[in-house]
């Protein structure tokens, strides 16, 4: 079974929850193109560098989700979750240039879910609905939304568990 990226559910509302991640470490790299082509234009590159195409041809395991976030210019930036055993400076370096390994502080972060096709149209929408119910329930936003997406491609699309990320500022 494939590992995904660890969380606690802290609160529940009707449209969304509230998690806390812990500190993780990505693989990341930033392609062009449309949001529905962006995660087949990054996969080749983050695959290559789990399946051993790093410098120190270690071979690491695929997790779930694959993070899909806005970059500079209208690109994409695409990442795989490290396994939780893996800090970010015990990552090996990448062979790709293009690749960036990075950390990722641990968050307070606002989730909604959803099945369905890989869409910008379904992203949108259901971005605007997690984020006017955050506001709705007097939470701040701190950064950009993201789409998650756990399940590989031929998964047939009904089956398909996507989620919009957003975090949230805490009190304090």
């Amino acid at each position: 079974m494939t590992e995904q990226q660890p969380y606690d559910v802290v609160q529940r509302f009707s449209d969304f929850e509230v998690r806390e991640y812990p500190a993780s470490t990505v693989v990341e790299v930033t392609v062009g193109g449309s949001f529905e082509n962006a995660g087949s234009r990054a996969f080749g590159s983050l695959f290559g560098y789990i399946s051993g195409r790093n410098q120190a041809s270690q071979s690491i395991s695929m997790t779930a989700p694959v993070l899909q976030g806005t970059a500079s210019g209208g690109a994409h930036a695409v990442a795989f979750v490290l396994p939780a055993d893996i800090p970010a400076d015990q990552a090996p370096t990448p062979n790709d240039d293009s690749l960036v390994v990075r950390p990722m502080a641990a968050t307070t972060t606002a989730a909604i879910g959803y099945s369905g096709r890989w869409t910008q149209d379904s992203y949108d929408r259901h971005c605007a609905t997690l984020l006017e119910a955050v506001a709705r329930e007097g939470f701040a936003t701190v950064g950009e939304p993201r789409f998650a997406r756990y399940n590989p491609p031929f998964t047939p699309w009904f089956l398909r568990r996507n989620e919009v990320l957003v975090d949230i500022a805490t009190g304090g």
